[in-house]
C-alpha cells in the first residue's frame, strides 16, 4: 500500500500528471470532488466549506468554529479514502496531513512563470494581464491555506519527496519519475507500517468525531493519540463526570485498547471559554 500526495501551482499540468501517474500506477485517484462527495455524507454541504477551501480563511471565518469543522471533517474524507488502499490524492493538503505517514510520497509540481502564463491565457482565453492576476491570487491562496491551516510553506521543498518542473517535463514524464522512484523505496514493510498507521489515524479521528460530533461533549482542545493499542486523551473540562463519559465511549470504540486519559480538569475554565 502506498499514497501519493501532488501539490501543484496552478497551470503546472498538475491534474493531468495526477490523472496519468493514477493510469501508470493503477491507483484510485482522489481529488476535489471525490473528498466532497465523503464530506456530504456527513450533511455536509460543500457551500459551507468554500471559504477554507485551498485559501486562508479571512478574519470573521477564522474566528468561526467553521474552521474546526472544515479540518475536522477534511481529516476524516481523506483517511476514510487512504484507507482503501493505493491512491494518488491532489492538493487540498493531503500531504500536510499525512505528512509523517510511512508509505506517504508527496510530490510538488512547478513551473516557470512564462509557461504558467501561457497556459492560463490559454485556459481562460484572457489576456496576459489577467492571467498575471489569476496565477497570482491562486498561489496567494495555497500559501495562505498551508501557513494557516498546517504552519507550513506551501513552496518549500523541504515538505516534498520530489519537485519536478513541468516547463520541461510532460505528464506522463513526470508520472514515469513518481513510479520508477516508488518501486525503489516502497518495500513490503513499508506498506505495512502505511497501513498500520492510517489505522491508528483513523481511529484517532473516530473517536474525536464521535466525541465531538456525535455526543457534543465540551472537551476543550481535545486531541487523541493513538499508537499501536494504546489511546491516550489530552483536553481541558470543568468536570470530572465529562472525562468518566469520555472514557466510557472511548471503551466502546476501542476495547482492546489501553486507555490513558490526560485530560485536565479546570473548575474555572468555563468562565472565561
Amino acid at each position: 500500500m502506498a499514497i501519493v500526495t501532488v501539490s501543484r501551482e496552478t497551470a503546472a499540468l498538475g491534474d493531468e500528471t495526477a490523472h496519468e501517474l493514477a493510469k501508470q500506477l493503477n491507483y484510485r485517484l482522489v481529488d476535489k470532488y471525490a473528498l466532497e462527495e465523503h464530506i456530504k455524507s456527513y450533511g455536509i454541504t460543500s457551500r459551507k466549506f468554500e471559504k477554507y477551501d485551498e485559501k486562508k480563511p479571512s478574519f470573521l471565518a477564522s474566528l468561526s468554529h467553521g474552521r474546526d469543522d472544515y479540518l475536522h471533517f477534511l481529516k476524516s474524507a481523506i483517511l476514510s479514502e487512504a484507507g482503501q488502499g493505493n491512491a494518488v490524492f491532489i492538493g487540498r493538503g493531503v500531504g500536510a496531513i499525512l505528512k509523517r505517514v510511512p508509505g506517504v510520497f508527496s510530490i510538488f509540481l512547478a513551473s516557470q512563470p512564462e509557461i504558467r502564463i501561457e497556459r492560463v491565457k490559454k485556459s481562460f482565453n484572457c489576456d496576459e494581464k489577467q492571467a498575471r492576476q489569476i496565477i497570482e491570487h491562486s498561489d496567494r491562496d495555497r500559501e495562505g491555506f498551508h501557513q494557516y491551516f498546517f504552519d507550513l510553506s506551501w513552496k518549500d521543498v523541504d515538505n516534498y519527496h520530489l519537485a519536478l518542473n513541468t516547463g520541461y517535463l510532460q505528464p506522463e514524464h513526470c508520472a514515469g519519475v513518481v513510479k520508477s522512484m516508488l518501486n525503489s523505496v516502497i518495500t513490503k514493510d513499508i506498506e505495512g507500517k502505511c497501513l498500520e498507521r492510517i489505522r491508528e489515524l483513523t481511529m484517532e479521528q473516530q473517536i474525536k468525531h464521535q466525541i465531538l460530533y456525535e455526543k457534543s461533549i465540551t472537551i476543550h482542545f481535545l486531541e487523541v493519540s493513538v499508537t499501536g493499542n494504546q489511546v491516550i486523551l489530552y483536553g481541558v473540562t470543568n468536570n470530572q463526570s465529562t472525562i468518566d463519559e469520555v472514557l466510557s465511549i472511548v471503551k466502546e470504540l476501542a476495547p482492546e485498547a489501553s486507555i490513558q486519559s490526560e485530560i485536565q480538569v479546570v473548575l474555572e475554565y468555563g468562565i472565561y471559554s
